[in-house]
C-alpha cells in the first residue's frame, strides 16, 4: 500500500501519512534500543532458548521479517540482525522497517479477537502470487484506481472494513509471555499486556475503537491518491498516537547510531504529538475537601482515567503516579510526595530503592515517604519481584488506574486489580481518589496543595535492572538512558486546592 508523504486538507493542516509512519513507534519497533537491550538480557539469561526468544520477540516488532520468515520454515532472528540497516539483504530491510504499511492492510478478516488471533496471530495471504495479493482499506474502489494501484504496487486493493476494528489492533497488542527456566523450560504463561481484553472490560468497548483515539479522523475530506485521488471522508491519521514519547526522543537523539529513517523534524514532531495526546487525553486530577484538622491538612486527589484501557497500559515498564506537594503562607514546602529525580528515580518508591521490593497501593498517605504509583509489579517463580519477561509468572501488584465501566469485582485474572487496590472503595472503574493527611504544625495557614499525575514509559528500575548485564546493547541503551533521565517522565494533569 503506498504510503503519500504530500496530502494537506483544504485548511493546510499537514496529514501527511508516509512521514507519520516514518516517525511513529510501529515503524521503530525494530530500532527501539530499550528492546534490543531486553532481548539480549533474556538470551544471556537463558542461551539454550536463544531461537525460541528471538522468533516471541520478533513477532511483534520485526513482523515483516518474521512472517517471511515463518512461511519459508524458519525462526524470526534478532540479534544476528543487529545493528540494523547494515546489510541491504530482503529480510534485513523488513526487520528495520518494523511494522509497515502493508502489514496491517493484508490482515485477513481471520481469527479476529478470538484468542488464536493474539500473540501476533494474524493471517495473511501468502498463497496467492505476486500482483494478486490484496490490501484492505475501508473504502469502496473503482475498478480505475484498482489499476492504477495494482500497476505501481502489485496490490489489488479491496474494501475491508475489518481494517478499522479494535480485533485488528489486538492481534499484536494482546500478548502472553511463556515464561522460561534457564534451560528455556516452559514454567508458566503470563499476560504481559492485554489492552483489548481491558477495553472489552470497560463502557468504550460501545463506544469508541482503538483506531478512533490512535488514529483519529482528518476534519475535512481529502484525496489519498495524488492527482487521481478521489476525495475520502473520514481518513484516518496514520500517526499511531500512544504512550513513548521517551523512545521518540532517544531514536531521534541517537538516530545515527540506530539507523533512524525519519528526518529530524519528523521524529521531534512525533514526540510533540504523543506529549500532546498524553497531556489531553488521558487523565485529569483534582483536589477536593481541603481542610485542617487538628495540626493537620487533609485533602482529597481524585485521578480520573479519560482512555479506554488500564492507565497506563502495554508493556509493564510503564508507570504514573501522584506528585503532591504542600506550601504554606510564604511558599516553603512542608510536605512532599513523589518527586521524580534526574536520574529517573521516584523519592520515596521502594521499588528505586531496593530491586526486591515495592510500594504498595494507598487509600491514604501522611508521610513523605509513601507514593501512589500506578503500575503492575510482576514476580517470578519464587514469588520475587522481577523486571525480566520471561522470569515473571503472575503480578504482585496491579493498580493501573481503570477505565469507566470497568467492574473490579467481575474482571478476569487476567485484567484484574491485584494488592491493595482490590479492597479500596475509592479505587473504582474511571477513578481513584486517595486520601492525603499531612502534620502542618509547622507552617503558616493558608496552605495551598499541588496534585500532579506524572507518567514515565521506562521506569527506572527497569532501566537499572538491565545493566547487571554485560553486552553491547545493554551497554548502550543504559548509556542512552543515564543521558535522558531527567526527561524520561511527564506530567499528564495537575491541579491545586487551598
Amino acid at each position: 500500500m503506498a504510503c503519500h508523504n504530500a496530502l494537506s486538507t483544504p485548511a493546510g493542516e499537514d496529514v501527511s501519512i508516509g512521514s507519520a509512519w516514518r516517525a511513529s513507534m510501529m515503524a521503530n519497533s525494530g530500532r527501539d534500543p530499550y528492546w534490543q537491550a531486553s532481548v539480549r538480557r533474556e538470551v544471556l539469561e537463558r542461551p539454550r532458548a536463544r531461537a525460541a526468544i528471538e522468533d516471541e520477540c520478533t513477532t511483534c516488532h520485526m513482523p515483516m521479517m518474521r512472517y517471511q520468515a515463518r512461511a519459508e520454515g524458519r525462526h524470526g532472528e534478532v540479534l544476528s540482525r543487529l545493528p540494523l540497516g547494515r546489510a541491504a539483504e530482503p529480510e534485513d530491510l523488513l526487520a528495520a522497517d518494523g511494522v509497515g504499511c502493508t502489514l496491517c492492510h493484508q490482515m485477513l478478516d481471520a481469527k479476529l479477537g478470538t484468542p488464536e488471533s493474539f500473540n501476533g496471530g494474524f493471517v495473511v495471504d501468502s498463497v496467492r502470487p505476486r500482483g494478486e495479493r490484496v490490501v484492505f482499506g475501508p473504502y469502496v474502489i473503482d475498478r480505475g484506481r484498482e489499476t492504477i494501484m495494482r500497476s505501481s504496487s502489485d496490490f489489488r486493493p479491496t474494501q475491508g472494513l475489518h481494517i478499522r476494528r479494535s480485533e485488528l489492533c489486538a492481534t499484536c497488542h494482546t500478548l502472553y509471555t511463556d515464561a522460561l527456566d534457564a534451560n528455556g523450560k516452559p514454567i508458566g504463561r503470563f499476560p504481559e499486556q492485554v489492552p483489548f481484553l481491558e477495553w472489552q472490560h470497560s463502557s468504550y468497548v460501545e463506544e469508541q475503537s482503538c483506531q478512533s483515539c490512535h488514529m483519529p479522523v482528518v476534519a475535512d475530506s481529502i484525496a489519498i491518491s495524488g492527482v487521481w485521488g478521489q476525495a475520502r471522508p473520514q481518513l484516518a491519521r496514520h500517526d499511531f498516537r500512544g504512550g513513548n514519547f521517551f523512545m521518540l526522543n532517544m531514536l531521534n537523539r541517537y538516530r545515527a547510531e540506530l539507523g533512524v529513517a525519519a528526518l529530524p523534524g519528523e521524529m521531534d514532531a512525533a514526540a510533540r504529538r504523543t506529549v500532546e495526546f498524553l497531556q489531553s487525553q488521558t487523565a485529569r486530577v483534582q483536589v477536593e475537601n481541603v481542610r485542617l484538622s487538628g495540626g493537620r491538612l487533609l485533602a482529597d486527589v481524585v485521578v480520573r482515567n479519560l482512555t479506554g484501557h488500564k492507565l497506563p497500559t502495554a508493556y509493564p515498564s510503564r508507570r504514573a503516579w501522584l506528585h503532591v506537594t504542600v506550601r504554606d503562607l510564604g511558599g516553603a514546602v512542608v510536605f512532599e510526595s513523589g518527586r521524580v529525580g534526574e536520574d529517573g528515580a521516584i523519592a520515596g518508591n521502594d521499588n528505586d530503592a531496593n530491586p526486591f521490593a515495592y510500594e504498595p497501593h494507598y487509600a491514604e498517605i501522611g508521610r513523605a515517604d509513601q507514593v501512589q504509583i500506578y503500575e503492575s509489579v510482576m514476580a517470578d517463580t519464587a514469588g520475587r519481584v522481577t523486571t525480566g519477561l520471561l522470569s515473571a509468572v503472575r503480578y504482585l501488584k496491579d493498580n493501573r488506574l481503570l477505565p469507566t465501566g470497568f467492574d473490579k469485582r467481575s474482571a478476569a485474572p487476567d485484567i484484574a486489580v491485584l494488592g491493595g487496590a482490590a479492597a479500596d472503595a475509592d479505587f473504582t472503574g474511571g477513578a481513584d481518589r486517595v486520601r492525603y493527611t499531612v502534620d502542618v504544625s509547622r507552617g503558616a495557614a493558608p496552605f495551598r496543595v499541588e496534585a500532579e499525575l506524572w507518567y514515565q514509559p521506562i521506569g527506572f528500575r527497569w532501566a537499572k535492572n538491565l545493566g547487571r548485564h554485560q553486552a553491547d546493547e545493554i551497554a548502550r541503551f543504559t548509556r542512552y538512558y543515564s543521558a535522558m533521565a531527567n526527561a524520561s517522565a511527564v506530567m499528564l494533569a495537575r491541579d491545586e486546592g487551598r
